[in-house]
């Protein structure tokens, strides 16, 4: 392992949960272990296809938006039947997220799940993890198929940045610091708006503009900045 790999977790960024109000999350690959994207492909024959746009854009190479509805347009005509398939069987919760999230309540700090990815996904995250807010774009359907468009405005990486803002503007004075934490290119504005941004487990163009970064171990280490009155001690 070489010293870029190294996790990274300075503590003179570290944030007393006192003063913690927001933690914001991207979901695929950061939340969660794959890109839901991918795995829907999967199931359409495209998914080598799809995976090198992906990658492209979490690498900076492609514009988002232009890149999310060149993926979703190879999906038109499947089931939506696929989609439950893939929540069931192939998503998984990344290593220490469940942790971090029992933290965020316990210690009464918001959570935001944000996603260039799909609604489907982050509703049920939600209910499962319980995050305060969610937001992510929706997958067109009609007649049990998808349409191969996405509606509405795409959340890219300005809109991640933009909900980050207007939710920290909310916050007390008291509590009005926030953490976001992300893999891609696209999270890049949102970790530069947040008070602690944490690269996660992240593409390199990530790691080497971020401070903070987890590139080894679960979403749970970041707890190590976030000291409670008792760890203080």
């Amino acid at each position: 392992m070489t010293a870029s790999d190294a996790n990274r977790l300075p503590l003179d960024r570290a944030i007393p949960v006192r003063e913690l109000g927001l933690i914001a999350m991207d979901m695929d690959s950061t939340a969660i272990t794959i890109e839901c994207i991918d795995e829907i492909a999967d199931f359409a024959g495209v998914k080598a296809e799809v995976s090198a746009i992906t990658a492209s854009a979490m690498r900076g190479e492609l514009d988002f938006q232009e890149s999310l509805r060149r993926r979703v347009a190879c999906l038109e005509g499947l089931s939506t039947d696929v989609l439950h398939e893939v929540y069931e069987a192939r998503l998984q919760p990344s290593p220490g997220l469940d942790e971090l999230m029992r933290f965020a309540r316990e210690h009464g700090v918001k959570t935001l799940l944000i996603s260039g990815g799909f609604t489907y996904f982050t509703e049920r995250m939600r209910a499962r993890f319980g995050y305060t807010y969610t937001r992510a774009n929706t997958l067109g359907e009609h007649d049990g198929r998808l349409t191969g468009k996405v509606c509405g405005a795409i959340v890219d990486s300005l809109e991640k940045e933009r909900v980050l803002r207007m939710l920290a503007a909310t916050l007390p004075p008291t509590r009005n610091k926030t953490v976001a934490l992300g893999d891609g290119a696209n999270d890049l504005p949102m970790l530069h708006a947040a008070t602690l941004g944490v690269a996660c487990h992240a593409k390199p163009k990530v790691r080497e503009q971020v401070p903070v970064a987890i590139n080894h171990g679960g979403l749970d280490l970041l707890l190590q900045l976030l000291p409670t009155e008792a760890t203080a001690r």
